[in-house]
């Protein structure tokens, strides 16, 4: 199978909802060719669809590197960064990402981020008992 066939039956597992057979599909690609940032991004959603979190975020972190301005891909690493339970970590990327596109999704990210980050005990902070 070529990468473009490779690339279909990949796009195919994540519309069936089998992410995991996507991800297989798609990470020889982003090897192949690195600078692809849409075959980067559909393997990004695949790890994030299999819950291969760790995965998900260090292709986001490529795809926010190479591209700061785009909005999706730091909406979709701070959603990630949620899942993996760190939300201070997630609130910057989905600011951001709610600032720069008015995407009613975004803006419900960063309230609930948010209203978790402001209930999270800070650090150096003894609790009483």
């Amino acid at each position: 199978m070529n990468m473009l066939e490779q690339y279909r039956q990949a796009l195919l597992f994540m519309e069936m909802g089998h992410p995991g057979d996507a991800a297989r599909l798609l990470a020889p690609i982003v090897t192949a060719e690195p600078g692809n940032a849409e075959a980067r991004l559909r393997l990004a959603l695949a790890y994030y669809g299999s819950a291969q979190l760790n995965r998900a975020q260090a292709e986001l972190r490529v795809l926010v590197d190479r591209d700061p301005t785009d909005h999706y891909s730091h909406h979709l690493l701070g959603r990630t960064l949620e899942r993996l339970n760190r939300p201070a970590e997630a609130l910057p990327h989905l600011r951001l990402a709610a600032a720069m596109a008015q995407v009613p999704e975004y803006g419900t990210a960063v309230d609930r981020v948010a209203a978790t980050v402001s209930r999270a005990p800070r650090p150096g902070r003894a609790h009483s008992g």
